[in-house]
Order: structure tokens, then sequence, then C-alpha cells
């Protein structure tokens, strides 16, 4: 029996508005559909997961509401152990979601039940918490209690993958307890407290330069999420791999980076290497991004080799040994 995966995050309910773009501060337009989807950082991840055919636990909390119970099945539905999923007083999490034609968004999560996720209820999961073969986190939820669950990793020697999302800075005890790392662009420059000037830059040296100053942090590995262009990945003792992403045609972007970050951990618990973790996960989230909804849109086991096979030819991976080489060419 494989050990398992356990999420320690989100549950939300996400109400989606689609418009053919993007309103501009204080614009209203018209929208042009409308629909809910079960969400949140956090069960996005476990139901990726569970959806790719791992075994994985979910710890977390949903309101007293009518949304509550709609989002507990949503997770058990897809094969998630909710065991550690509490009801709590109050409302659930909601994300407030606007999708443009082009498949980007912007959104506001309003985190309801998940601040009331406490390190007392994680340490009242610790015997599921203990069985797992890595744990999953996100910031969509109480600072301290990240904190308390990096330390427990720590402690019993678990692996720990952290989404910094929403992003903010973290202590420095808390940065040096991940495993890995996983910030898009955008998180990565508040974590990092890099200056806008910087921010257009985004060749390979500079990515490169971004990585590193996470390992400097005591960051064991980075994984930095790149959108369409793939991600950049970095570790401590070895090459930088730079993997590029699948050419689809995007419609729903909301959860891409739960798609990519739940098929890396998949990948890794069934054995496989890093780099090609990174290429299941980019085809994890290749096809979570043609779908509308944020777990609607997670792929079976089936479907991501189905893709792979008919996208090998776009499978190039490339590393770079230090600072100044040009990057060599793996598959």
């Amino acid at each position: 029996m494989p050990k398992p995966i356990v999420v320690v995050g989100s549950i939300n309910l996400d109400l989606v508005v689609g418009a053919d773009r993007l309103p501009q501060p204080g614009e209203t337009i018209t929208g042009n559909s409308f629909a809910t989807f079960h969400g949140g950082k956090g069960a996005n991840q476990a139901v990726a997961a569970a959806k790719l055919g791992y075994p994985v636990a979910m710890v977390g909390n949903v309101g007293r509401d009518a949304f509550g119970s709609q989002l507990r099945n949503g997770l058990e539905s897809a094969g998630v152990d909710t065991e550690h999923v509490r009801s709590v007083e109050g409302p659930s999490g909601i994300a407030l979601i606007t999708t443009g034609k082009q498949g980007e968004n912007n959104i506001v999560v309003v985190p309801g039940a998940n601040a009331l996720l406490t390190p007392e209820m994680i340490q009242n999961a610790s015997a599921t918490l203990e069985r797992a073969g890595i744990l999953l986190a996100q910031l969509e939820i109480p600072l301290e209690t990240v904190e308390y669950l990096a330390q427990f990793a720590e402690q019993h020697d678990i692996p720990l993958m952290l989404d910094p999302a929403p992003a903010r800075e973290l202590p420095a005890t808390l940065v040096r307890r991940v495993s890995w790392i996983t910030p898009n662009e955008t998180e990565a420059r508040v974590l990092l407290a890099t200056s806008a000037e910087n921010s257009t830059d985004h060749s390979d040296e500079a990515l490169g330069r971004v990585a590193d100053r996470f390992l400097d942090r005591g960051v064991n590995n980075v994984i930095l999420r790149l959108g369409s262009r793939g991600c950049l990945i970095a570790q401590s003792v070895l090459p930088e791999l730079r993997v590029p992403a699948f050419p689809v045609a995007a419609v729903d972007t909301t959860a891409a980076g739960d798609a990519f970050n739940a098929g890396f951990a998949v990948a890794l618990m069934r054995g496989s290497e890093v780099s090609s973790s990174a290429v299941f996960a980019s085809a994890v989230a290749a096809i979570s991004v043609t779908r509308f909804g944020a777990q609607p849109s997670m792929p079976t086991a089936d479907e991501v080799d189905s893709f792979l096979k008919a996208n090998s030819a776009h499978i190039t991976l490339t590393k770079r040994k230090s600072e100044g080489d040009s990057l060599d060419r793996v598959v």
C-alpha cells in the first residue's frame, strides 16, 4: 500500500463569471456566463491527486451552511478521504472568479471556515499526517497553521510541498522547513521582495537568479511556475532544469497551479525522477486549462497518459550546470 498524499488547506466554492475580458478597476462590464464549481487550492490539489488514481486525504474545514455538505460530497465523490474535514460554525470559504476569453482570470477569496483551521486541528489529524508520503499545503489557511505543519513535517521527516499563494512574506523558519516551494513569478517577487523593475526580465539567467535566492534561504527544491512558458526547477546540488509547457488552447487557468502540484506529487510518490515528474505535472496542468472550473477540470491518469503519448514531440528538457552556462538539451 503506497503512502498517501495528505493535503492540508482550503476548501471553497468557486463563483465563476465569464466575460470577453477582465474589467479594469472601477469598470462595469457585461459577462456572458456564470457557474459554480467546487474549489479551494487545497481541495483542488486533493481532487487532482485522487482523480489521478493516487490515495489522498484532506485536512480542512467547511462551514455549517448549504455549501458545506456540497463541498464535502464533492471531495468524497472524487475519492478523497475526508475523515479530517470538519464542519465549523459560520460560512464555507468562497472564491469570486472572473475569467476572460483567453483563459486569464482574477480571483478574490473569502476564507470563511478555512480561517478557522487551527494548529490544534492539525494535531488531531497527526495519525493521518504521520502516514503521509508527502504533505501539500498552501496559504489560504492561517499562517500559524502552515508553520505548525512545517514543524510537524520536519520532526517526522515527511517532505512538505508549499504552494505560496496568496503570496505573502514568510518566516525564515518556515521557508527552511519546506522541501518544495512552487511559486509563480508574481508570488516569487512577493516572497523575495524583488523590485517591480526586474519583473520584465524573463530570461533563463534572471529566472535562475530568482531560484538561487530561494535556495540561499534554505529551501531544498524550487519550482518556478511560468504559466505558458513552462517551469524552472532548481535544487541545491543539481543543475537547473527547464521544462516547457505543452501548447494548448486555454479556456480557464483557474486551477492550473493546483493541477501541476498534485501531478508532480503523484509522480514523485510513484517513483518518477524529478524531470519526469515535472513533465507529467505539466501535462496535468495543460489538460486542466482546456476545461472550465477548478475540480471539474482535473484529468484522470488515463487522460494524462494519452495526452503525453500524443504530445511526446513537445517534451524537450534543458539544464544549466552553473551561472553563465548555456542551457543544454536533455531530452
